[in-house]
């Protein structure tokens, strides 16, 4: 069953991003499967709702469009730089892509134009439901509800996985090397995954570049991120939900103590993002090139990894 209604989120409000029409989905059950647009039976098991953490479920499940959010100014600079390390280290050719925690297929759009068939994977039935509406036509797409410590596809069965949003919502170590694991299972010996983690000094730097630093209930959540990467909202504010924040180095021990071959550890963004007055000059094209180019040309200098919102390892699986 689904309903529309116009997005509420604060930031929509601003004046940042264009306001739109989103689908919000009445849950279906968790054992779900969509393929080439159509509700099928499981072939193989998926999550129950209850293994994943409902405060994430219920934020993604609401009012908050990440898809929307990714596609809107200079936030668009995470989606473009995506693509580029993406692109830069995919091999040539038709490949198989399981794209994990890909929402409502922003990634798996691109992938598909560029000539891949992709399978998504999202623990969040809206961002499903989404996906396979967009992308029905595509007969190289299929998705399926589930999440990253317990993967569908067989073993050595794809050629890439993208961890672009799982990293951060798996808040125990544990479950993250689980995740990496069930990654590494699931790729062919050559292939390759692209995890991404948010930088522990995220929230410090975009509450200092949006003036939020001076509210005492968003002190209290970078105070608590800083000590140990655990960002947590008691409050219910706008400042984002649950979440793991990584250093840098964290985010490569993990990936390398799961098997995998580090190829590359790389900023996303850079310090991009946090500079408000970009906002303007994106929609030039000249210099929406010069913002892009000056994210690429940081992104793998050690020192300043940390300073922008996301940071990506590439990594290969080992003969």
């Amino acid at each position: 069953m689904l309903r529309t209604r116009r997005n509420t989120h604060p930031k929509y409000q601003s004046g940042t991003y264009a306001p739109r029409r989103v689908v919000i989905v009445r849950r279906r059950p968790a054992s779900l499967t969509v393929v080439g647009g159509r509700c099928v039976a499981p072939t193989l098991s998926v999550m129950d709702e209850s293994e994943f953490d409902p405060d994430i479920l219920r934020y993604y499940s609401d009012d908050w469009d990440e898809d929307d959010r990714i596609r809107s100014g200079l936030h668009e600079i995470e989606l473009v730089r995506t693509q580029e390390i993406i692109r830069r280290h995919l091999p040539g050719g038709h490949l198989r892509v399981l794209d994990v925690g890909g929402g409502g297929g922003v990634h798996a759009e691109w992938l598909l134009h560029d000539g891949h068939e992709v399978h998504l994977v999202d623990p969040v039935p809206r961002h499903v439901e989404e996906a396979s509406q967009r992308l029905e036509d595509w007969p190289g797409f299929s998705c399926e509800i589930g999440e990253a410590r317990n993967l569908s596809p067989s073993d050595d069965s794809v050629d890439a996985v993208l961890l672009l949003g799982p990293l951060y919502h798996l808040t125990d170590r544990a479950d993250r090397l689980r995740a990496w694991q069930e990654a590494l299972r699931v790729t062919k010996v050559g292939g390759l995954v692209f995890g991404v983690g948010i930088s522990r000094f995220a929230s410090l730097a975009g509450g200092l570049a949006k003036g939020l630093m001076f509210d005492e209930d968003y002190q209290a959540l970078v105070n608590r991120t800083l000590i140990d990467g655990q960002h947590r909202n008691p409050s219910g504010r706008d400042f984002f939900t649950t979440a793991f924040c990584h250093l840098p180095v964290e985010l490569q021990q993990e990936a390398e103590e799961a098997g995998w071959s580090v190829e590359a550890l790389l900023g996303v963004e850079g310090f991009t993002n946090t500079m408000l007055h970009l906002e303007h000059d994106w929609v030039d094209d000249s210099k929406r090139a010069a913002i892009v180019d000056a994210a690429r040309a940081i992104e793998s200098e050690p020192s300043l990894l940390g300073l922008g919102p996301h940071i990506m390892v590439v990594g290969h699986r080992k003969a």
